[in-house]
């Protein structure tokens, strides 16, 4: 068994607690690829930010743990000391795809039991933190249904998280935070606009009601990229072809971080769209090349800008990477 703190990680849970009394969130950024992983690394460290990384179940398994570790690794060397970084399985679907992480030095796993009943969920979730807790990773859980697109997978019913439900999760789980449902949703289309055309706003009174049932509780926040109009703008101009994007309105985002118990905000797809739109760009203009680095270091810078604009306009934590998550 390998511990995170053999490859100089931290664990999320004081990241949190900061966050919480702070008022902002911490940035969970998903990776698939290592210019992805070094520009999120480049933003955290310039922007002072406490950071999550993020590497999901499905690409686990493509990478293979030991070079998901070792990318983990590297991002905290060159972190030192001046930010703190955690690793974070995302949407872990069994009991054994947590202990595959835990056993490989992850210092947090999320364990997705929200496609099963509250029994089965609470049952899986507090089996998966009560191993976790022995080795001293945190959890994360998940109540309510997200729509979307996850990793391959489709969930077409969404459910709102009941905020005393939630209240029983937490107590009967020991989970350290809980994804919540509250109206975003995974893939390219995120939002649905009302029959008048307008945007309906985030579930706030949900979040509201846990904070008041579960205070200094952290709450997280899936599905939650903008889909920046530029990006997709880029890409269809360079010979991509994307319909109907529509992310969660960026005020909303920062309102939930700087106004609710959401301390942990997770962002998969505007990482995407950032790498795609420069791609595609880059490629477009140098048709005779067939160089990577010709489309992969533009791909990184925009995707550096894109993440410090995260931390410091969107989840506020700018200047909050005092080596917090021992």
């Amino acid at each position: 068994m390998i511990s995170y703190k053999d490859i100089g990680l931290a664990r999320p849970d004081k990241m949190l607690r900061e966050a919480y009394a702070g008022g902002y969130a911490v940035g969970a950024f998903n990776f698939v690829f290592t210019e992805q992983l070094l520009a999120i690394v480049d933003a955290a460290v310039e922007e002072q930010s406490p950071l999550i990384l993020q590497a999901s179940a499905h690409t686990c398994g493509e990478m293979g743990m030991a070079l998901v570790r070792h990318l983990a690794a590297a991002a905290a060397e060159i972190a030192g000391e001046r930010v703190s970084v955690a690793l974070n399985l995302d949407h872990g679907l069994t009991f054994q795809d947590c202990k595959n992480c835990i056993d490989n030095g992850f210092s947090a796993v999320m364990i997705d039991g929200s496609g099963l009943d509250f029994e089965a969920n609470v049952n899986l979730t507090k089996k998966v933190a009560e191993y976790a807790h022995e080795r001293g990773v945190s959890v994360e859980g998940e109540l309510g249904r997200l729509c979307g697109r996850e990793e391959g997978s489709v969930q077409t019913q969404g459910q709102y998280t009941d905020p005393e439900a939630a209240r029983e999760f937490a107590e009967r789980t020991g989970a350290d935070c809980l994804a919540v449902s509250v109206g975003t949703s995974h893939g390219l289309v995120k939002i649905l606009p009302d029959a008048d055309g307008s945007l309906p706003p985030l579930r706030f009174d949900i979040l509201d009601q846990i904070k008041k049932i579960l205070p200094g509780f952290p709450l997280v926040l899936h599905g939650s990229s903008c889909l920046y109009q530029k990006y997709i703008d880029m890409v269809n101009a360079n010979g991509g072809c994307i319909k109907g994007a529509r992310g969660i309105p960026e005020e909303q985002v920062i309102k939930a971080a700087r106004e609710t118990a959401v301390c942990k905000i997770n962002v998969a797809s505007d990482g995407w769209a950032a790498a795609t739109a420069a791609a595609r760009q880059s490629l477009a203009a140098n048709p005779g090349s067939i160089d990577p680095r010709v489309f992969l270091r533009p791909a990184r810078v925009e995707m550096k800008e894109m993440y410090k604009h995260k931390i410091s306009a969107v989840m506020g934590s700018a200047g909050k990477a005092r080596k917090s998550g021992v």
